[in-house]
């Protein structure tokens, strides 16, 4: 059985000038439609593949840069950048941190800004602006300097991802979320492999012009993604209800899948969708009074943890156990290609399977077991197996990621208050960034223990979580089993979204 909204899809025109009943189908399945009767799955497979090629490349890429612009001070940071500013190991973590506290801040009011001004506004607008300032990084001249271009980064860059992650629930049913998510999310991985290929070649340009190699990774990279975020606005299409690159017969087949998905009733009336498309404060409200949503914040940070801390260290971590910073660069690519793969395939599997936490699981399992080899083996003089051990963690992150996002935004209702409360899940859920960016202290060099023992806690904390969550959710659904809907008609039903009693959580 599937759920109704609370401020879910918009509505045709045709729909709201005639005020008639938005026909809806009886959704056969126990949580997600399997798909619209009269319309075979293959047109539907067909459909999304559709959105696919015109959404993913360029949601894709936004992504692609905003975590190659977030993460390469780590590759700048062995290529000397530390001592030309001269920076103690302590100024480079809190020039990491800071970054998160603005990035936090800005991330709810950004996202609910996104159907405001458009995603085709809103995004590369993000983009030109945090291109600017990863591109004024190359010239600072100082610590000071440093972290004021941090701080205005997390500004700039707050919206993207948050923004992107409700973008693809805009046009893609809940059972078919977290592949796309994952292909979007990929883009960090690759991120990360192409980071490491970059600095590797931009790092050869030390001297040109009189500026230092690790200026010109940020110069360069900034100046890439000004470029794109020019030709962004023309690439990234709005909504289902307003793409051009549909036919009409199309455009009604994807609304009415996003439909089915939030209603039993086999209909909603105009009023109620033109009522539940309005903001609401009360529909905030919800979201920041969620359970969910911080229960679901220790798994995110069991995630998130591990995340940051390979993102922001993994080239010193590779470097310290005796290779050169060449050698060190080229070594992160393998570990980051391989978990794209991965993250893309779990996700395929998991939609296929229609289940979230058995997968998150499994991964956040395999960060435990990386982190756990990591410690073992460390300062042994088996460098070898410290490498296979970080290689495992990631393996593990990058597809634990995707999954825990999606697990959470199919059990919100509502546009807004998915809006929100992705935002709350995702912008609390960065504080991990800020907590991570201090466990690896270059004190601690090159064993870092206490780095490897703090995200392995982390991470045991949000397994906990994962099986506590999926727990919650099999009582609350059984519950909901057994009681009488019919004291409620649909509008009643719309308005409690996911505290409708129709409304079924996604295990």
């Amino acid at each position: 059985m599937s759920s109704p909204n609370s401020d879910t899809e918009k509505p045709t025109a045709s729909t709201i000038e005639n005020g008639t009943r938005a026909s809806l189908r009886s959704v056969p399945s126990k949580t997600d439609v399997e798909h619209i009767p009269g319309v075979s799955r293959e047109t539907e497979n067909k459909l999304l593949r559709k959105l696919d090629l015109r959404l993913i490349p360029m949601l894709a890429l936004l992504y692609l840069l905003a975590f190659l612009d977030r993460g390469n001070i780590g590759n700048a940071k062995i290529e000397g950048m530390l001592d030309d500013l001269h920076m103690t190991g302590h100024q480079y973590s809190l020039a990491l941190t800071v970054f998160f506290f603005t990035y936090v801040a800005f991330e709810l009011p950004s996202n609910l800004l996104l159907k405001k001004l458009r995603p085709s506004r809103l995004l590369p607008l993000l983009m030109l602006a945090w291109g600017t300032v990863m591109t004024l990084m190359g010239i600072v001249q100082n610590y000071h300097g440093l972290l004021a271009c941090r701080l205005f980064l997390g500004v700039a860059e707050a919206g993207l991802y948050p923004g992107i992650a409700y973008y693809i629930t805009l046009w893609y049913p809940r059972d078919r979320a977290q592949y796309r998510q994952a292909l979007f999310f990929s883009a960090a991985s690759v991120a990360g492999a192409f980071s490491g290929l970059l600095a590797y070649g931009i790092a050869k340009m030390d001297g040109v012009a009189g500026y230092a190699g690790w200026r010109w990774i940020f110069i360069l990279e900034g100046l890439l993604t000004v470029a794109v975020a020019l030709v962004a606005p023309f690439a990234i299409h709005d909504f289902p209800e307003t793409a051009k690159f549909l036919s009409e017969d199309e455009r009604e087949l994807i609304i009415t899948m996003l439909r089915n998905q939030t209603t039993s009733e086999g209909f909603v009336t105009s009023e109620v969708i033109q009522e539940e498309s309005k903001f609401r404060a009360k529909y905030v409200i919800d979201a920041l009074t969620d359970w969910q949503i911080y229960l679901g914040l220790f798994m995110y940070w069991g995630i998130t943890c591990p995340l940051y801390g390979i993102s922001f260290f993994l080239p010193s971590i590779i470097k310290d156990l005796g290779y050169t910073s060449s050698t060190a660069q080229l070594l992160t690519v393998p570990i980051y290609i391989t978990a794209a793969i991965v993250a893309i395939g779990a996700a395929w599997l998991s939609d296929r399977r229609q289940q979230r936490s058995p997968f998150i699981l499994f991964f956040m399992s395999l960060i435990a077991i990386g982190f756990i080899i990591v410690i073992a083996s460390s300062g042994r003089g088996v460098p070898g197996v410290v490498y296979a051990g970080v290689f495992i963690a990631v393996v593990g992150i990058y597809p634990a990621f995707p999954g825990n996002v999606t697990w959470i935004a199919v059990n919100l209702a509502g546009d807004y208050k998915r809006a929100a409360g992705m935002a709350v899940h995702i912008g609390l859920g960065n504080m991990a960034g800020a907590m991570a960016s201090n466990f690896y202290r270059s004190q601690d060099a090159p064993k870092y223990i206490l780095g490897h023992s703090l995200e392995l806690g982390f991470c045991v904390v949000g397994i906990i979580a994962v099986v506590i969550l999926r727990l919650s959710y099999q009582r609350i659904n059984r519950k909901r089993a057994h009681i009488d809907v019919s004291q409620y008609d649909a509008y009643q039903m719309a308005q409690m979204g996911d505290r409708s009693p129709m409304f079924r959580y996604m295990l």
